[in-house]
């Protein structure tokens, strides 16, 4: 049985012809040299070629290893003169590819000091060779015109070592840094949504609890004296409070992550329930007179920004204001839906009291604003507080 890490991939494939590529380059060179040949008989060539390459194709399983195994076998043929003389850089071939690997996958430090091992090994390997291998091989039958020369195979070696690392190097830094964007972009989206959900809570919540606490404070002024609008306090709060942890429980529905096709989920709320909406402000004293004006279907994600608009304005409303009476008027054109939320303000004298609660406010801003539309709230000269909302968006939902 084959060992799962040892399989063979895509790249593997792809370094093992680069591997037989390089090997027949390097075989060539040595049969055939700028310089004198090598004093080994001509079929070692092969294997010469085969030793010296085979670290290409197994870079990618021990890369530091290989870019010794690399080093040092091209450093022992040259010093034993099984290279080709005048074209030693193809013997150093191969672990110019390795270091190109190690240097995109490894630190910085441990790459550079590969580099700085490579290119000591190869500066010392063809000054031997050009000292003491190269005067006692016979001269080539034919001259080269570009003599072999030890400065020249020791810049061409020096400037291929040093171009595969600084490729490899500026290759691992673009992965590491679109990493790190990857990362970053995917922690936003996590906070978004969070904001998002929070919002969503925010509204349900603050919303339903708000009537609740009308309807229990009324109940509780007259359980004596009026049993009858005690119950009817009593239906309310029991039908609000079903109705909002139905709402908590598609919300919190977004945060699982099991991921369960089957599970069912709650519909978004929209359009179609601003009627019952109003219902429960009216059940806590608010006279709501709603005028709803659609000329066409406003996407879910839009219908769903208005739903929480209108109802973050009302429970204001029931909050700081108390019994008034407040119009609501939607208008959706199919390019821009109007809002508009306007109270009376208190019919009776009470307490001074925060107008509107900010969070409220910042909510309802944070979702024009995700349409790029306009947003004002604040009071009016003949008294009460007008809140105006313009979502423009697409047929499909997005902003325009």
């Amino acid at each position: 049985m084959k060992r799962a890490g040892w399989r063979l991939g895509g790249k593997d494939v792809t370094d093992m012809v680069a591997a037989v590529a390089v090997a027949l380059l390097i075989r060539y060179a040595i049969v055939d040299p700028p310089g004198p040949s090598s004093s080994w008989p001509a079929w070692s060539a092969w294997p010469v070629a085969a030793v010296l390459s085979l670290p290409i194709a197994l870079r990618r399983r021990r890369p530091r290893v290989m870019l010794a195994l690399a080093c040092a076998a091209a450093v022992a043929a040259t010093v034993a003169g099984a290279g080709a003389a005048g074209a030693i850089w193809t013997s150093f071939t191969p672990t110019v590819l390795v270091l190109y690997l190690v240097a995109s996958t490894t630190s910085i430090a441990w790459s550079t000091a590969g580099l700085a091992a490579c290119l000591s090994a190869a500066v010392t390997a063809v000054l031997i060779f050009y000292a003491q291998v190269l005067p006692g091989l016979a001269p080539a039958a034919t001259p080269s015109e570009v003599p072999p020369a030890w400065p020249i195979e020791v810049g061409v070696i020096g400037v291929f070592l040093t171009v595969a690392w600084a490729v490899g190097a500026v290759v691992r830094w673009k992965r590491e840094t679109t990493a790190r964007l990857v990362r970053h972009l995917a922690d936003s989206a996590v906070t978004d949504e969070r904001r998002r959900i929070a919002r969503e809570l925010h509204d349900v919540i603050g919303h339903s609890m708000s009537l609740i606490a009308v309807k229990a404070t009324v109940a509780n002024h007259v359980a004596d004296a009026r049993p009858q609008e005690v119950r009817a306090a009593l239906a309310v709060i029991e039908q609000t409070s079903r109705s909002t942890l139905a709402e908590i429980h598609r919300v919190l529905d977004l945060l699982r992550s099991d991921g369960d096709p089957q599970q069912a989920h709650a519909p978004v709320p929209g359009m179609a329930d601003l009627p019952e909406l109003a219902a429960h402000a009216r059940s806590a004293g608010i006279e709501v007179d709603l005028t709803v004006r659609e000329e066409a279907a406003l996407p879910p994600a839009v219908a769903m920004s208005v739903y929480r608009i209108v109802q973050q304005a009302l429970t204001n409303v029931v909050t700081h204001v108390g019994p008034t009476r407040c119009s609501v008027t939607v208008d959706a054109d199919g390019r821009e839906a109007a809002i508009d939320v306007v109270d009376d303000g208190p019919r009776h004298s009470r307490p001074p009291r925060p107008n509107h609660g900010g969070h409220g406010l910042v909510g309802m801003r944070e979702r024009v604003k995700m349409y790029g539309g306009a947003f004002s709230a604040g009071p009016r000269p003949e008294g009460g507080f007008h809140v105006s909302a313009r979502l423009p968006y697409d047929p499909d939902g997005s902003a325009t």
